[in-house]
C-alpha cells in the first residue's frame, strides 16, 4: 500500500525565500483558474461561449504561452509544476463540487489558507543530506527519505510550512506483514466524555481534560486578550460598515505581528498534541489485533450546529481519528466497518436487543425493562461489535 510520511525540513535562506515565492505563485494559480472558469460561465450565460467549462489545460497553455512571457515573468523564478499543478488542483475542486462530493471552491488568501506548492516527482531525488528538487537546490532535512526500490518514485510531494517550520510530505510503496488476527469484532463508540469506549471495556479519555491542555487553551485566552488590547490602541475610528480604522497600517505594528505569531504557536502546539494523542490511542486499538473493526458513522457536521457542544465536538478531532482508525486497519489486514447512521447503538440494549426510545443525552448509565444495566457509552460500543452479526 501507499504510505505518506512528513519530513521536516532545513532551509537556507534562499532557499526558503524561494519556498515562499513558490507557495505564492502556487496560490495565484488556484485563484486565477477559479476566476477564469467563473468568467467563462459567465460568457456562456450571455450566449458567448459554447461550454459552460473551461478546461484546465486551456489555462495552463494561456499562462505558460502569454502571461509568463510579457506581464507575469516572475512565474520563471519557480518550477515549472508548482503553477501545472495548482491548476489541476483547482479543476480537481471544481469538478468534486460538480460531483456534489465537497462544497463550492473559494479564493485562496495567503492569512487563512494552507501555505503549500507541489514539487515535481520526477526531479525529486534522496540524497545524503536530505534531497533534490526542481529548481531548490539539495534541501536538508532532519531524517532521511526512505529508500525505494529500482523504478519506484515518491508520489505526490508537496512543500508546506505550518506556521514555524517547513515539511516535505510525500508518498511511497511499502508492504506490510499481515497480522494473525483473534477473530474477535471490537466495536469503538466515540463521543465527547471520552474520546472512545471499546467493546472489550477499554476507554481513551478526553485529552482535552488534561491539565497540560487546559493550561494551554487557558494560556491561549490570555495571549489573545492581549492582541486585542494592542489593536484597540491602534484604532482611531471606525466607517460606516463598523469596520476599524488604523491609527497605522498592521503590516508596520511588529508588536501586534510577534502577538500574533505567539498565538500560532500555541495553536499549532495544540494541534500537535491533539493530533499524537489520537495516532498513540489508534495504534493501541490496532495492536489489540481483532479482524474487525465496527464505528459509528458520525453527522460531525450536523453535531457542529449545536453552539453548546460545537467546541467540544471541533476538539476532538473526530473525523481524523476515524481517518487514522482506517489506513491502519488497511494497513494490517483489519477489517474496518462503519455502521449505518441510523443504527441505534446508544438506545439498543446489548443484552436483550429492545430499543429505549425515550433515552436523553444525560442519562450516563443505560438501564433496561430487562434488568440490565451498563454504563451508556461502552453498551453502544458492545452493539457496534454486534453490528455486522445483526445484519447478516
Amino acid at each position: 500500500m501507499i504510505i505518506a510520511i512528513k519530513i521536516k525540513l532545513k532551509p537556507t535562506k534562499e532557499q526558503e525565500v524561494l519556498f515562499w515565492k513558490s507557495a505564492g505563485t502556487a496560490r495565484w494559480a488556484y485563484n486565477y483558474f477559479l476566476c477564469e472558469s467563473e468568467n467563462h460561465y459567465s460568457e456562456y450565460l450571455k450566449g458567448n461561449r459554447k461550454t459552460k467549462t473551461i478546461s484546465e489545460g486551456e489555462v495552463r497553455k494561456y499562462i505558460n504561452n502569454i502571461l509568463k512571457k510579457t506581464t507575469h515573468k516572475w512565474l520563471g523564478e519557480v518550477g515549472s509544476n508548482v503553477m501545472k499543478q495548482a491548476v489541476k488542483d483547482a479543476n480537481l475542486a471544481r469538478q468534486r463540487w460538480f460531483d456534489g462530493i465537497s462544497g463550492k471552491p473559494k479564493f485562496k488568501c495567503r492569512r487563512k489558507s494552507k501555505i503549500s506548492f507541489y514539487v515535481n516527482y520526477e526531479s525529486l531525488k534522496r540524497t545524503k543530506e536530505g534531497f533534490q528538487g526542481e529548481k531548490l537546490g539539495i534541501v536538508k532535512t532532519y531524517q532521511p527519505l526512505p529508500k525505494l526500490q529500482a523504478g519506484q518514485m515518491y508520489s505526490n510531494p508537496r512543500i508546506s510550512f505550518d506556521g514555524k517550520n517547513w515539511f516535505l510530505s510525500i508518498g511511497y510503496e511499502k508492504q506490510f506483514e499481515m497480522l494473525e488476527l483473534t477473530g474477535v469484532s471490537l466495536g469503538i463508540d466515540v463521543g465527547i466524555k471520552e474520546l472512545a469506549v471499546c467493546s472489550d471495556g477499554e476507554f481513551k479519555k478526553n485529552i482535552n481534560k488534561t491539565k497540560r491542555v487546559k493550561h494551554l487553551e487557558k494560556k491561549l485566552r490570555k495571549e489573545q486578550r492581549k492582541l486585542n488590547r494592542k489593536l484597540e490602541d491602534n484604532i482611531k475610528s471606525y466607517d460606516i460598515n463598523r469596520k476599524p480604522i488604523y491609527e497605522k497600517p498592521l503590516k508596520d505594528m511588529k508588536n501586534i505581528q510577534k502577538q500574533n505569531q505567539i498565538i500560532r504557536n500555541l495553536h499549532k502546539k495544540l494541534t500537535d498534541i491533539r493530533i499524537n494523542y489520537l495516532h498513540q490511542c489508534s495504534n493501541e486499538i490496532v495492536k489489540t489485533k481483532p479482524s474487525q473493526i465496527v464505528m459509528e458513522h458520525l453527522n460531525v457536521r450536523g453535531m457542529m450546529k449545536n453552539k453548546h457542544l460545537a467546541k467540544s465536538i471541533a476538539t476532538q478531532k473526530l473525523s481524523e481519528f476515524k481517518k487514522q482508525m482506517k489506513y491502519k486497519c488497511e494497513k494490517y489486514g483489519i477489517k474496518f466497518v462503519e455502521a449505518d447512521r441510523w443504527f441505534a447503538s446508544s438506545k439498543t440494549c446489548s443484552c436483550c436487543g429492545k430499543i429505549k426510545s425515550d433515552l436523553k443525552l444525560k442519562d450516563r448509565v443505560f438501564s433496561c425493562e430487562c434488568g440490565f444495566k451498563m454504563d451508556r457509552d461502552l453498551n453502544a460500543s458492545i452493539n457496534l461489535a454486534n453490528y455486522q452479526i445483526q445484519r447478516a
